[in-house]
């Protein structure tokens, strides 16, 4: 039997959170960094378009649901 340490299944979240959002956003999100403190996931990083920064939340989104989001990607035009 093999038991996952919370580490490892966030890690393991946050790799899958980073892959679906470079899949919706086409990677459009630049130097994505996904984080998982305690019960909140964060993203950074930047794009050039609120569109992209909306898909990332989605996409995010779709991918948890006990936790909490805070989506610090900066958009620079």
């Amino acid at each position: 039997m093999t038991v996952e340490t919370y580490s490892q299944k966030a890690k393991t979240l946050s790799r899958k959170i980073e892959q679906t959002i470079a899949l919706r956003t086409g990677s459009q999100v630049q130097s994505l960094k996904v984080d998982i403190l305690g019960e909140i996931v964060v993203l950074s990083g930047r794009t050039d378009s609120f569109y992209h920064k909306q898909l990332a939340t989605h996409a995010a989104l779709s991918e948890i649901d006990q936790y909490a989001l805070t989506n610090n990607i900066r958009v620079e035009l």
